[in-house]
């Protein structure tokens, strides 16, 4: 993922620089129809990701990527370990990239990380999820960044 937010940070400082050429104008428009098809996306994450950091607010892309990681841990060993690690960093009060989630959500992760099931962070990450459709989404369209990429898009996909 760092490769792929270089190419955005040199982007930003140096305006001649051009986006991957596997990013096409199609995807950087459908990333403005919904926060889901941007999610869905091949780049859209990682671009976003990259905003998120620059907002710094990225602990929420962040934490929602571990859980879609988490989630395919066959390995109930590699569970317990993987489970414990998202609490140490994300859920546990004044974690070095706390999210923002209710105390009753909190409260049943610490229950169930004993145990932990795929499910286990399954509320966090909905609630992480609406956090960033509802408040960094519509701050991420409306961007400096999201607005000189579609910019950019659209002035290399004109020249072709």
């Amino acid at each position: 993922m760092s490769r792929h937010i270089c190419w955005l940070c040199k982007m930003r400082r140096d305006e001649s620089k051009r986006p991957p050429s596997k990013l096409t104008l199609d995807e950087v428009l459908q990333w403005a129809q919904s926060f889901e098809t941007l999610m869905a996306t091949k780049y859209g994450p990682t671009v976003y990701a990259a905003y998120l950091k620059m907002e710094h607010s990225d602990e929420n892309i962040k934490f929602w990527m571990a859980c879609e990681t988490y989630k395919k841990i066959a390995s109930r060993w590699s569970r317990v370990s993987m489970a414990k690690k998202l609490y140490r960093i994300y859920i546990q009060p004044q974690s070095p990239r706390e999210i923002n989630i209710d105390s009753s959500t909190r409260e049943t992760i610490i229950r169930n990380i004993q145990e932990p099931t795929e499910t286990c962070f399954e509320e966090a990450q909905k609630i992480v999820y609406m956090h960033m459709e509802r408040d960094s989404y519509p701050r991420f369209l409306k961007s400096e960044m999201y607005q000189k990429l579609l910019k950019t898009m659209q002035s290399n996909n004109n020249s072709s």
